[in-house]
């Protein structure tokens, strides 16, 4: 993961880390690097825990 990015388990929203995730597509121009690849992998995970966080708070 980059160095400015927050760690895993932030408060940062679904959407923030969606819109990161979209953004390094469009660096990557559709083709990730292997450092990109594990960047990704970070973020969708850091996704995924959002979705759920946020689903428990509208339950």
């Amino acid at each position: 993961m980059s160095p400015d990015s927050p760690p895993l388990g932030s408060a940062r929203s679904a959407a923030e880390v969606n819109e990161q995730i979209r953004a390094l597509w469009r660096r990557a121009g559709g083709s990730l690097s292997a450092q990109e690849r594990a960047e990704y992998e970070l973020l969708v995970v850091e996704w995924a825990e959002a979705i759920r966080e946020e689903i428990i708070q509208a339950a």
